[in-house]
């Protein structure tokens, strides 16, 4: 079968190679892959930026159908609609495993970038990693999952009110399922960014996001703290990865206000430390998502309080992987998934 893989450590060095259909293994199924989400991810490894074991096939955002069911799999049959966590391997006994934050665990491999991944046809997940696609959810919207499940996870650590203010910097994927994560938490939403993402923009106020923000026309910290008695965002999510993004948000975030880093940026930045202790902010990082947030994602998809199926601009099959990273790259799509060649 075909599949996108990063053959080499370095900038580029992704192909499309011919690679053995996986077997099911004790405790695993096999997944027909149906869709899979091209992520920020997938581009820092593009670029070397984020670890991975190549040669790996890419991709880690899967929705499909179960194919082949290994010995000692319970509760799951061929042709059940799922979608999967990406950790392939955690010990299971460190303290982050025991916690519930595998995520965190030294020992993680996961799908995409430590073995193969999603950007193929067919690929091996453990069973404990698979969650069942309600009816109601399409496979478009299954395959978005794990980026919903990672938006959640940064509300599980971050505290949101429904009377708080809540600045989103960032339309982009995560952004925007970010901002409809925090409608359906019952806060206010801001949702901002650049010229460049008008399209991302009015489709933020289509999902009903209270108020869009370009920065380049509009400033910022003037709309936030005019809609904030002069005391600038609650909490503010930083989901561009860019250091212009984090430097934004945290002139935004008002004194003793949270600020929550989800964007990977892939480099060292600059950054006021000052600011944080003049205003006492709360500042986390989110990274991925824990077993507990795909429940909730799930439960989100199934009532309706998050659309994802818009965010859906391309679909295309995996021989048009270049053009789909170009697409990526250039901001000129919102949600890229790719299909089986």
């Amino acid at each position: 079968m075909k599949g996108v893989a990063k053959v080499a450590r370095g900038k580029g060095n992704v192909e499309l190679i011919d690679v053995p259909e996986p077997e099911a293994r004790p405790g695993h199924v096999v997944i027909e892959v149906q869709a899979a989400g091209v992520c920020g991810t997938d581009m820092h490894i593009y670029h070397d930026e984020y670890p991975s074991y190549p040669p790996v096939i890419l991709g880690h955002e899967v929705a499909g159908i179960i194919a082949a069911v290994g010995d000692g799999v319970t509760g799951w049959a061929e042709g059940d609609r799922v979608t999967a966590e990406p950790y392939f391997t955690v010990c299971g006994r460190c303290a982050f495993c025991r916690d519930g934050f595998p995520n965190q665990c030294p020992q993680r491999r996961s799908i995409g970038s430590g073995v193969h991944g999603a950007f193929t046809r067919y690929v091996l997940v453990p069973a404990q990693s698979l969650h069942r696609l309600p009816a109601s959810v399409s496979t478009a919207t299954g395959a978005l999952t794990e980026p919903l499940a990672c938006c959640v996870h940064a509300l599980e650590l971050t505290r949101v009110e429904p009377s708080d203010t809540v600045a989103v910097v960032g339309p982009g994927a995560i952004g925007l399922l970010a901002a409809q994560v925090v409608k359906a938490a019952g806060a206010r939403v801001i949702l901002l960014g650049t010229a460049a993402d008008e399209e991302r923009l009015a489709l933020g106020r289509a999902l009903g996001i209270d108020v869009t923000v370009n920065v380049q026309a509009e400033d910022a910290l003037s709309v936030v703290t005019g809609l904030t008695d002069g005391l600038g965002a609650d909490v503010v999510f930083e989901c561009s990865g860019a250091e212009r993004g984090a430097q934004l948000a945290l002139s935004l975030v008002r004194r003793r206000g949270h600020y929550s880093q989800m964007g990977l940026i892939g480099r060292p930045i600059q950054w006021d430390l000052e600011q944080v202790c003049f205003k006492e902010v709360q500042v986390n990082g989110s990274f991925a998502s824990v077993p507990s947030a795909w429940r909730k994602a799930l439960r989100l998809l199934e009532n309706g309080q998050v659309q994802t199926e818009p965010l859906v601009s391309h679909t295309l099959p995996i021989t048009e992987w270049q053009e789909a990273f170009s697409l990526f790259e250039a901001r000129k799509s919102v949600k890229i998934l790719l299909t089986p060649a």
